[in-house]
């Protein structure tokens, strides 16, 4: 008797622990705090949590701490709208960005929605119950379990806990360092040491300036270029319009001078991308001189915008090389040695650290394992709906930025057509929605059509979409402003289903 009694205390308190929230979100980044805020003011009477795996809020610009981390475009844009970006580098570091994440989120309270240390493992939606159960590690490893009406997922598009390595020959015969940026040791001394940055990518060219401040010289290994781009760290027109406009007005023609600007140049880079690559390449030689190998080192073999250009604030990758500070190789490692590098060209090249800026691994969703009603689902396998949704899978979204502009720009319209969403099928008493693929004609091509490594890797890693909306991705912030804004809600390939009222279990 006393055995069941204990059974049953136990069996309550696990009960107990189990919580219900009209909305769960998944990550606590800019797009799980934007999402926060959305819901908040755009469906008041709704209440949420996030769920955070790490212990602390900032996503991306918390985990990464390697030199010289920043945004990869302008702030004005990356930054939230209703809380606009002050202060005066436009291209931010890693820190600041975190800042500013934090402060958003505690100015408006959405930092007592976060529970930190909760991985999502599994959900499994009921459509009898028209919930989630959501299954978490918490703390300490203990077992937590939630319950939702609508699964909003904002924990990006890759693996947190490993950097991509592709493995090289003999690599164990180096007796240096070897790092990878996405776990960067804070004990790493790199003053006056000798440098290889393998890669070419986003993080290569944010790494190298930044440890060439200190180091003894830094070279930047890349098998083939990549288009290079510099800007003003600091964006006079803004530091005008801060000095002299309202915040919010101030705020909202910076983000459409950016989107408009970033718009016009990715339509004419693709539409005449010989002259774009004359253009980007003139810039290259002004900077580094006549007498540099400006051919060699900086002609990609593609056209520009089949890869995402890399953007270095005030020309600083440029600047180091001039100053002798770094150098690029181009060429491709035949084997690692105890002292370095031997290169396929031949030629020797000598490291104390090497970093391996190779890329990421792709996860969507975080790895979270999914049921729909008793059977198991991949979202890879579905088409995505308007870059937010999953065909078939009912009230579960998730936050996917665009590839030719800032990631804040489509995750924030996905936050609040979440919320039209939301208001829609309360006003109307429906349970769920499902997005449904009926149209046989539609065909599945691949999501997102950069070239990049890391995305090529991972074709099968990603969701389709099709070929016709509204299955169909712009990556056009202003045509999707149009469509998620002021497009219909029931517009024939969502469908909605009621349930009959009942009281919810205790």
């Amino acid at each position: 008797m006393q055995t069941q009694s204990s059974n049953a205390k136990t069996t309550e308190t696990t009960i107990a622990r189990l919580e219900h929230f009209d909305v769960l979100i998944v990550g606590a980044g800019l797009s799980g705090i934007g999402a926060g805020y959305r819901l908040q003011t755009e469906c008041p009477g709704k209440t949420y949590a996030i769920l955070e795996s790490r212990n602390a809020m900032g996503g991306t610009w918390d985990l990464f701490r390697y030199p010289g981390i920043r945004s990869d475009s302008d702030m004005y844009t990356l930054g939230f709208a209703f809380r606009p970006w002050r202060e005066k580098k436009s291209i931010a570091d890693g820190a600041s960005i975190v800042n500013y994440i934090r402060e958003t989120a505690s100015e408006y309270g959405i930092d007592q929605k976060i529970r930190y240390a909760h991985t999502v493992t599994q959900a499994s939606w009921s459509s009898p119950n028209a919930e989630w159960t959501v299954h978490a590690t918490g703390p300490e490893g203990k077992p937590l379990q939630f319950t939702c009406n609508f699964l909003y997922m904002c924990s990006g598009y890759y693996d947190y806990a490993q950097g991509y390595m592709p493995g090289w020959p003999q690599m164990d015969r180096y007796r240096g360092r070897i790092v990878h940026p996405q776990h960067w040791p804070e004990d790493l001394d790199v003053a006056g040491q000798r440098i290889v940055v393998i890669g070419s990518g986003a993080t290569a060219v944010t790494l190298v300036p930044a440890l060439a401040r200190t180091a003894a010289h830094v070279t930047m290994l890349q098998r083939s270029p990549s288009y290079i781009v510099a800007r003003p760290s600091e964006d006079p027109i803004a530091k005008w319009m801060n000095g002299h406009l309202p915040e919010s007005l101030a705020g909202k023609l910076l983000r459409w001078k950016n989107v408009l600007l970033g718009t016009y140049f990715y339509n004419f880079a693709r539409k005449k991308p010989e002259r774009t690559k004359k253009m980007i390449f003139k810039y290259v030689c002004k900077f580094l001189g006549p007498e540099y190998d400006a051919a060699k080192h900086f002609t990609p073999r593609y056209n520009p915008w089949d890869q995402r250009l890399c953007l270095i604030p005030d020309a600083d990758l440029f600047v180091a090389i001039r100053a002798g500070k770094a150098s690029i190789a181009t060429d491709e490692i035949e084997t690692f040695t105890e002292r370095g590098l031997h290169l396929k060209s031949g030629e020797e090249l000598p490291a104390d650290i090497i970093v391996t800026a190779t890329g990421l691994n792709i996860k969507l969703l975080g790895g979270t394992r999914m049921t729909v009603d008793g059977a198991n689902i991949n979202p890879v396998q579905s088409l995505s709906y308007k870059g937010m949704m999953y065909s078939d899978i009912p009230n579960f979204a998730s936050a996917f930025g665009y590839t030719n502009a800032s990631w804040t720009l489509k995750s924030d319209l996905t936050a609040q057509y979440m919320c039209r969403l939301l208001n829609y099928m309360q006003s109307r008493d429906y349970a769920y929605c499902t997005p449904r693929r009926r149209d046989p004609s539609i065909a599945e091509e691949p999501a997102i059509t950069l070239n990049s490594g890391y995305l090529q890797r991972s074709n099968d890693l990603l969701p389709k979409q099709g070929s016709k909306k509204p299955w169909r991705l712009h990556q056009n912030y202003a045509r999707d402003l149009l469509a998620l804004k002021l497009g219909r809600i029931n517009d024939g390939t969502m469908e909605f289903t009621r349930l009959e009222r009942k009281q919810r279990s205790a």
